[in-house]
């Protein structure tokens, strides 16, 4: 599965179009997360923790996007992008989304 970021993919058509995918994950902080975490707004630096939780919830989002466009019948999702909101004051949502397409090269 291609995944861009781009409207096109150079050297290849889009030949259908099955529409917008999405993958959600919405992730919980640990308590070690949030502790750290206040202590590190004091003193400043990266928070290691969040870090590792968004990176790992993206891929997670990513790995459902795939799924849904696979099911759709696309092998490319082109215009992905991702969101992401706070869910009250422990709760992370993140969302991949895109156009769900079969692209083949030109």
């Amino acid at each position: 599965m291609l995944i861009t970021t781009m409207n096109d993919v150079p050297g290849h058509e889009v030949t259908d179009v099955y529409g917008e995918v999405f993958g959600l994950t919405v992730r919980s902080r640990n308590i070690g997360s949030q502790i750290g975490a206040g202590l590190k707004s004091i003193i400043g630096g990266e928070l290691g923790g969040m870090t590792k939780m968004l990176a790992e919830g993206r891929e997670e989002a990513i790995a459902r996007l795939v799924e849904e466009a696979e099911t759709k019948g696309a092998n490319a999702v082109i215009a992905m992008r991702f969101d992401t909101s706070e869910l009250g004051n422990t709760w992370t949502e993140i969302c991949a989304y895109g156009t769900a397409v079969r692209i083949s090269r030109a």
